[in-house]
């Protein structure tokens, strides 16, 4: 009994200190250092060697112009354990106070102190740089360099060049530093990429590097230098000029297509196709490897798919059923007969060809996600047919097989889109509340877009007629049918006009208008959002849609300028912003092309 009663009372002294602590930091955020002072003092008095009580504590003198009382507390920390880094305190005590003789004069003795003991380095450097000395902390990193010449700080100095607008010698340090010790090469080029992408103007920084790495190839025939600059080309979404790279790499190690495979999913990512099928057909010629094969192949004909015209259909139809010959009806060329069963239904409108394709692959040796993905197929096709319940059951036996994963909240989105097409509006609501929290950012953009759309059209029009039609109309979309939905729309916007269902219809119309490539039905489109629905949802949709017409379709970068504006400092919030400020930079020269 005796040994529970201490241990309850050490856990509740714990938890009481806990608490304490938490106080002190809320008054610290707060600004409320008088009462901070007070917390951080007794916290200090039960803890006095925590460095950072005493650091807080003397904060809040400082704060408070308490200079003496923080001087003296200081002082005597620094006469008890002869640290350095209580010199920088003590030099930025009278830096606070406008001495600038005195504090210049402890400065220098930290520095001292480290020709001494060049271990101080680690505390007096990283003090000097929470105070944003910047000088001081690179003169502090560059002695020990020079008292110990086995200490390595270039990563620290290349950095604090950065932060001090020493651009060159930044990158010539990070590079060299990248080369001697290719395991720290990660790091610096996460930390070169927040330099290229900052929020303040980074054409200098990126004219620097290019030019750098550039000589770096041209002086030394490491293929070190070559990949990169592959990867400073992706950086800039500059996938061809990396393929040339990673070609050149390839000629002198040709081991592996690994780097070159990486490439073309980054171009496919960023919409680049071009670049995309150009590096998909190298890899073409250069593999025997079965699966690799396949999964080109796979990506080619979806690139064709995606640009042909319904006259071409005949042709791809062909060259699919010639590679399944060619490489036969396997678990291995799943993916080419999913491609192949979508193909059917959705273009060439024969969606029992397609079910038999997957009820086919269904019975190979398939692993849990290879079921999961002829199940999505067949899903899909059976919604085509608006055959509804049927679609739902293979989405939930995914939700059940593969829970928590991402292929699951892909299955329970579909699920929920098909409860919105069939007009079950109440249970798809609860559908996509649940989805808004989900891990991957796309399903969560799309949940919440439904989310809003049943929402607020609910709450404008209980009977929900306005948007039954709508969901007639994105399932007429969903089965390839855009005439007709567009007609559809049409009708919605006479019906309904003025009413909370009419600014996301002009939205819808906008889309398909771009996917039949009518830019200027579109424009019209979205400039009745910005006029009439400006204090809307969807306006910085139609602005940011609007200027990539102008910006990638029309030319006109005069007019895409303004909208882009308009994203950047009207609607700070859009999943847009980080795309229409990018974009406006490069429009405002920000870009070296």
């Amino acid at each position: 009994m005796k040994n529970i009663f201490i241990y309850i009372i050490l856990l509740w002294s714990g938890f009481a200190f806990s608490q304490n602590e938490q106080l002190a930091q809320y008054y610290y955020d707060k600004g409320d250092f008088e009462k901070a002072k007070i917390s951080y003092e007794e916290l200090l008095n039960s803890a006095p060697s925590n460095t950072q009580y005493f650091l807080r504590t003397v904060d809040c003198y400082q704060q408070l112009q308490q200079f003496a009382l923080a001087e003296k507390m200081i002082q005597d920390r620094y006469s008890k354990y002869k640290q350095g880094v209580f010199l920088v305190e003590l030099g930025y005590n009278f830096q606070l106070q406008k001495n600038d003789a005195k504090a210049k004069n402890f400065y220098d003795q930290a520095i001292e102190k480290i020709k001494t003991n060049a271990n101080d380095v680690y505390g007096i450097g990283n003090s000097f740089e929470k105070k944003v000395l910047l000088e001081y902390a690179l003169k502090a990193y560059q002695t020990a360099m020079q008292v110990q010449p086995n200490y390595n700080f270039n990563f620290q100095i290349g950095m604090l060049y950065g932060q001090l607008g020493k651009t060159d010698q930044m990158i010539d340090l990070l590079l060299t530093e990248s080369y001697n010790n290719p395991q720290n090469a990660n790091l610096i080029q996460t930390q070169l990429s927040r330099f290229m992408n900052g929020e303040t103007d980074n054409t200098a920084f990126k004219d620097a590097m290019r030019k750098a790495l550039i000589l770096k190839t041209q002086k030394d025939q490491d293929v070190f230098w070559n990949h990169y600059l592959s990867w400073f080309y992706v950086q800039q979404k500059e996938f061809g000029k990396a393929f040339i790279q990673e070609k050149a790499i390839y000629k002198r190690e040709p081991e592996s297509l690994s780097s070159i495979v990486n490439l073309s999913q980054f171009a496919l990512n960023e919409d680049d196709t071009e670049t995309a099928a150009e590096i998909l057909n190298f890899i073409l010629l250069n593999t025997k490897d079965l699966d690799l094969l396949v999964q080109t192949n796979y990506y080619l004909m979806q690139i064709k798919i995606d640009k042909a015209q319904e006259k071409e259909y005949p042709i791809i139809d062909a060259e699919l059923q010639q590679l399944l010959t060619s490489y036969e009806i396997t678990p291995f060329t799943l993916s080419l007969q999913l491609i192949q069963a979508h193909f059917k239904a959705f273009n060439l409108k024969k969606p029992e060809e397609g079910i038999a394709i997957v009820k086919r692959a269904l019975e190979l040796n398939l692993n849990d996600y290879q079921k999961a993905d002829a199940k999505m197929e067949l899903g899909d096709i059976l919604l085509l047919q608006e055959k509804f319940n049927q679609a739902l059951i293979y989405y939930s036996q995914i939700q059940l097989d593969l829970k928590n994963d991402v292929m699951s909240h892909e299955a329970s989105l579909k699920a929920a889109k098909t409860s919105y097409y069939k007009t079950d509006f109440e249970w798809a609501l609860k559908q996509f509340k649940e989805l808004k929290s989900a891990n991957t950012q796309l399903i969560a953009n799309d949940a919440l877009e439904y989310f809003l759309l049943i929402n607020d059209n609910t709450v404008a029009d209980s009977t929900q007629t306005a948007l039954k039609q709508f969901a007639k109309g994105d399932f007429l979309l969903y089965q390839n049918k855009k005439q007709k939905a567009i007609t559809q729309f049409q009708s919605i916007l006479k019906t309904y006009k003025g009413q909370e269902i009419e600014a996301v219809t002009m939205l819808r119309l906008g889309k398909i208008y771009e996917s039949l490539k009518d830019y200027t039905s579109a424009l019209s489109q979205y400039q009745q959002i910005i006029d009439h629905h400006s204090d809307g949802i969807y306006v910085d949709e139609a602005l940011f849609f609007s200027a990539e017409i102008h910006n990638d379709e029309l030319k006109d970068i005069e007019k895409a300028k303004p909208l882009y504006e308009k994203v950047i400092f009207n609607h700070q919030d859009s999943i847009y912003f980080v795309d229409a400020r990018k974009k406006y930079r490069e429009l405002r020269g920000d870009k070296n092309l």
